[in-house]
């Protein structure tokens, strides 16, 4: 059984299964196509898709915000996430997590808090890595002072070695991930391919599980993961998986969520953690 940790102890099962809403482009990004009702509409079909296909969880991102900023979000983003988010978080039973991209911690954990959100996810927590929007920096030591300073029962669940970027300095990911939980305090650490939808390594999550046995730290997986290969992850030793294109239609990232596709991702799962795949 896995071991309970402050992420872990906020669902009903011992390895969750997250599924991912993809909100489209807010107000302000270029591709916002002036409907913000919908964007509303579109997350709460989504999470209940979700919840209806039975997962355990959902994290909530702007993935339609592209080109991101950087770290700081503005206010207006930081506005619209909050509204969605506690409209999803009334409209499900199931935890809900935020990610802000890129990488905009403090911006996520505000949210959460909120909103009535359980985590949130990190992109770069600890440590520097070169990215798309430049050179992005950790704030921990930011991010885990405002949880306390406005008295927030939030996870924080942080990536190592993020996708859609390359680590400066630290090669090592079981390194990272030791560096993440002790010095950084994250809750969990998230262990993704090279991109949205890319495979992981089972061997950086075996590295990663390895380096973290015995710490009160979640290991998640955090893309590529399919009803196929999820029982490979759990075998690795992951803790859980967050799922997003998988559960979209005709496996889609910017699709609409399929129930169908969610059943049988949790099926597979299910099985797995029961240890008869």
């Amino acid at each position: 059984m896995t071991a309970v940790t402050p992420f872990a102890e906020r669902f009903d099962v011992d390895r969750p299964v997250l599924g991912m809403v993809h909100l489209p482009a807010l107000p302000g990004a270029p591709a916002f196509d002036g409907d913000r009702a919908a964007i509303r509409e579109r997350a709460l079909e989504d999470a209940r898709r979700l919840e209806g296909g039975g997962i355990d969880g959902i994290v909530l991102e702007n993935f339609g915000d592209a080109p991101f900023y950087p770290e700081s979000v503005p206010n207006h983003v930081v506005a619209e996430m909050t509204a969605v988010a506690s409209a999803v978080t009334d409209a499900v039973d199931v935890p809900v997590g935020i990610n802000v991209l890129r990488n905009d911690a403090g911006a996520a954990l505000s949210i959460a808090a909120a909103a009535g959100a359980e985590f949130v996810r990190v992109n770069v927590h600890v440590g520097t890595a070169a990215t798309d929007q430049g050179v992005l920096e950790g704030r921990a030591h930011e991010t885990v002072r405002l949880r306390d300073r406005i008295d927030a029962d939030v996870a924080i669940l942080a990536d190592v070695h993020v996708k859609h970027a390359t680590p400066i300095g630290e090669t090592e990911i079981e390194h990272a991930a030791l560096e993440t939980v002790g010095r950084g305090r994250a809750d969990g650490v998230i262990v993704s391919g090279s991109g949205t939808g890319a495979e992981t390594s089972l061997e950086d999550v075996e590295r990663v599980a390895d380096a973290l046995a015995g710490r009160e730290a979640s290991v998640i997986v955090g893309s590529g993961v399919t009803p196929e290969t999820i029982a490979d992850c759990v075998a690795a030793g992951a803790d859980g998986a967050i799922v997003g294109t998988a559960l979209k239609e005709g496996g889609e990232t910017t699709n609409a969520v399929s129930r169908e596709r969610v059943e049988s991702l949790v099926e597979a799962a299910r099985t797995a953690d029961s240890g008869d795949a």
